[in-house]
């Protein structure tokens, strides 16, 4: 019985080592932000620049592009033009 109650302390120290840790990071990414906005606004273009490949080439899934083999290619091709 013992063991089930030092899982659940350890469980609850855990869990506020990690909301300690999250906190610490938030901070740190504020002040980071902050006392480097200059060099973050110098490249805001560069990074819209690589967004624009990214996102042509990870979000045009639902198109319709699908590769299709040389067999299946003829018959829709031949379906469509009846």
């Amino acid at each position: 019985m013992e063991h089930k109650n030092d899982a659940r302390s350890d469980a609850g120290s855990r869990s506020k080592a990690n909301i300690a840790l999250l906190v610490f990071l938030v901070i740190a990414a504020f002040f980071l932000i902050v006392e480097h906005r200059a060099h973050l606004v110098g490249w805001l273009p560069y990074l819209l620049l690589l967004a624009c490949p990214l996102m042509h080439r990870f979000m045009h899934g639902g198109h319709g592009h699908r590769r299709h083999g040389p067999g299946q290619a003829s018959s829709e091709s031949s379906e469509e033009k009846k």
